[in-house]
């Protein structure tokens, strides 16, 4: 068996590796062991690359490993996992960047020893070097407004449609001057990537605070298609598995999550969704004035005495306050008195999917307890209290009643079908679509108005003395 023989079965067992791990990572209970098998795929692609590419030093790479393992070792443990979104952008990022920095060297080394390059590899440069700056400063956009250092309002240019469409053609244009006279590789390369910077900014600052998780989740899609189209600039196979991988699981997870929100792709990236604050429709004042009902965790604690079932609705407050250990608490107090918990899940509820399900298993809540929005709403109506912790706009029944309103037709958990609502939350602040919410309002709703980590402090309790008692 020849050499390259044996490196091409370590890119296939790489690749089989990464669709193992990509398996495990569907469900709750396999994500530690696919995330594990996944890296192990990506160490057989990295060992094998350094083989195949005959390196003669290792010096730099050595360090470049250091750096970077250090660096990624601190962010892993120091982020919060309310930062997890920015970290996933800044990581889009540097993949894009990383792209269009490989293929940019790919090409000072192939055409600027006067060799003559093929097709491909012109092509794939050039594609590389367009998604790729894309990629770099559209997810640095996105890190700044989910970090409040860009405003997460929409900025709507004017023209910028045009404008975006006449960058789009003149990165076009340049790839064709690549492709058409690569002795002069230099400048239109520089090009692609210059029009592909400013596309980058232009395409993400008229996207709303709202719509961010989906950029994201897009972007993260545009970094494998960089990747890609990078491993037919190098002619590596593993790369090119990997990417496309990357770049397809990105795109369907942003068609989900588009779904989730009732809204399609192109919505979303030019309809500025949660960039106004305040909205449209009716003002605070209108649905709040005289309607809000404040309660205590010693109420809250009466309510909860002899229920037959609560479902907590968790949201991005909660995971802002840090109040998943609180709510597993409350939940365990609940469950000795023979209450039956349940955890409704609303497929965009945080910044990213699966944010509520990482918070919660963290805090050890049974898998099984965690139910999908569309097998908890029928469940509503026969439940007792209904316990919404920093949730917004995924709960607001404007949703369904109101066609004018930013998020009308975006599936919403019913809590407001059940017997009674407690909502904890700091204030009556709207959530990322800036309007208000008649839940907050309705006549079964009790409004706990704290940090919701003491809130939930004070409702253990508070239902600790109830049942004492």
């Amino acid at each position: 068996m020849d050499t390259q023989t044996i490196i091409n079965a370590a890119y296939l067992l790489a690749a089989v590796l990464f669709i193992t791990g990509l398996k495990g990572l569907t469900k709750p209970k396999t994500a530690v062991r696919g995330n594990k098998i996944g890296s192990t795929g990506m160490l057989v692609a990295v060992v094998v690359t350094l083989f195949d590419q005959q390196i003669l030093h290792y010096t730099m790479i050595v360090v470049g490993l250091i750096i970077g393992a250090t660096i990624g070792a601190v962010l892993a443990i120091k982020i919060q996992m309310t930062g997890m979104p920015q970290m996933v952008a800044i990581f889009n990022g540097f993949g894009g960047i990383a792209s269009t920095l490989v293929a940019g060297a790919a090409l000072l080394e192939v055409t600027g020893g006067g060799d003559n390059p093929g097709l491909q590899f012109l092509m794939a440069s050039g594609i590389s070097g367009l998604i790729g700056s894309i990629t770099f400063t559209g997810s640095f956009i996105a890190f700044g407004k989910l970090q409040g250092i860009v405003t997460s309002d929409s900025v709507l240019l004017p023209g910028r449609h045009v404008v975006n469409g006449l960058l789009g053609i003149a990165a076009i244009g340049a790839i064709v001057m690549l492709v058409t006279d690569p002795s002069a590789f230099a400048v239109p390369y520089l090009a692609i990537c210059l029009l592909a910077f400013l596309l980058g900014v232009l395409l993400t600052i008229p996207i709303g605070g709202a719509d961010m998780p989906v950029v994201i989740s897009l972007l993260n899609s545009y970094s494998g298609l960089a990747a890609a189209a990078t491993g037919f600039v190098l002619s590596n196979n593993g790369l090119i598995i990997a990417g496309s991988l990357v770049g397809a699981a990105g795109l369907i997870l942003t068609q989900i999550m588009c779904k989730a929100m009732n809204r399609s792709l192109l919505n979303v990236l030019i309809g500025g969704f949660g960039g106004e604050a305040g909205g449209a429709g009716t003002s605070a004042d209108e649905v709040y004035e005289g309607k809000i009902k404040s309660s205590s965790a010693e109420e809250i604690a009466m309510v909860l005495e002899d229920t037959q079932r609560v479902v907590f609705v968790p949201g991005y407050g909660m995971a802002v306050a840090q109040a998943q250990h609180g709510v597993k608490q409350l939940a365990n107090l609940l469950e000795k008195q023979g209450t039956e918990v349940l955890y409704a899940i609303h497929p965009v509820a945080g910044r990213m999917p699966g944010h509520m399900n990482v918070l919660l298993a963290e805090a050890d809540v049974p898998y099984e307890q965690l139910i999908d929005m569309d097998d908890i709403n029928p469940m509503f109506a026969e439940t007792d209290v209904a316990i919404v912790i920093g949730a917004n706009d995924v709960v607001n029944p404007v949703a369904k009643t109101d066609p004018k309103s930013p998020i009308a037709g975006m599936p919403i958990l019913d809590v407001g079908e059940a017997r009674t609502v407690v909502v904890i939350k700091r204030s009556l602040s709207p959530g990322f679509a800036g309007i208000p919410n008649p839940l907050f309002a309705a006549d079964n709703t009790l409004m706990f108005f704290a940090d919701a980590k003491a809130a939930l402090q004070d409702m253990v309790a508070a239902l600790k003395e109830t049942v004492d008692a």
